[in-house]
């Protein structure tokens, strides 16, 4: 009977266990600083400072406007409280962000966690 009941609770427990949009996860903590795309004829990127953030611990980030809180859920980042509440993200690597629209499509602006070679 225990067996049978066990497999019973994991059944049901299951379900309470995924979370839409995929795990829960964070960001390294450190400076994203956010650019737009040059072309071809002048610089690589062109700096957005009004968009960089500091992920300063596992669901809080911070802006020269203030701090607020984010939510990393498979690969979409959401802020969910301060500067940059309701803004959202899509991961495509450990330290590169690209800002997504209203209906969760990359748009051009892109943001680089910032490490020795490109500070």
């Amino acid at each position: 009977m225990k067996p049978v009941l066990t497999l019973i609770l994991l059944a049901a427990a299951s379900p309470a266990l995924a979370v839409p949009g995929g795990p829960i996860d964070q960001l390294n903590p450190g400076n994203y600083l956010c650019e737009q795309p040059g072309d071809a004829g002048g610089a690589v990127g062109l700096r957005v400072t009004g968009e960089d953030f500091e992920i300063v611990n596992a669901n809080t980030y911070r802006t020269a406007a203030g701090r607020g809180t984010y939510l990393l859920t498979g690969n979409v980042l959401t802020f969910t409280s301060g500067p940059k509440y309701g803004e959202s993200f899509h991961r495509i690597t450990n330290g590169f962000l690209r800002k997504t629209d209203g209906n969760g499509a990359d748009t051009t602006l892109r943001c680089v966690r910032r490490v020795m070679n490109n500070s």
